[in-house]
């Protein structure tokens, strides 16, 4: 499958963090988000684009690893991989590194497409495929 990908960095807030300065584990799910987001201005299919042609884009699935811990004041690195797929859907990867470098989480979601009444679109949307087309995939 082809793919494109996206590098960001966050910084590890306080409110992210327990009472050991280690960040909470849902809060990479919000890092996922982080990544996806910037992703999405970097290569114009933000959630702003995609709610001006009418639909929305819920997450159906999500899966964490964990393998590092990051910690208070770290500045971390998103990696952030849409994978193409012929379905109605967006599919994301996430690698997450510290500021050593090292892997500290992967992941992945899976979005669909609903539109405005909240109904399940059951081909891609043509923004989208259009979209796919033009970054070449």
């Amino acid at each position: 499958m082809k793919s494109i990908t996206y590098t960001s960095e966050i910084r590890v807030r306080f409110n992210e963090t327990d009472p050991l300065g280690i960040v909470w584990h849902g809060n990479y799910i919000t890092y996922f988000e982080d990544g996806r987001e910037a992703f999405g201005r970097s290569h114009g299919i933000s959630y702003l684009d995609v709610k001006a042609n009418g639909f929305a884009t819920p997450i159906v699935k999500s899966s964490c690893e964990h393998k590092l811990p990051l910690k208070y004041g770290d500045i971390a690195t998103i990696e952030t991989t849409f994978v193409d797929s012929p379905a109605a859907k967006m599919i994301f990867t996430y690698k997450i590194f510290n500021p050593e470098g090292k892997i500290v989480c992967t992941g992945e979601t899976i979005q669909v497409f609903t539109d405005d009444n909240g109904d399940l679109a059951l081909t891609a949307p043509k923004f989208f495929e259009d979209w796919k087309r033009k970054v070449g995939l």
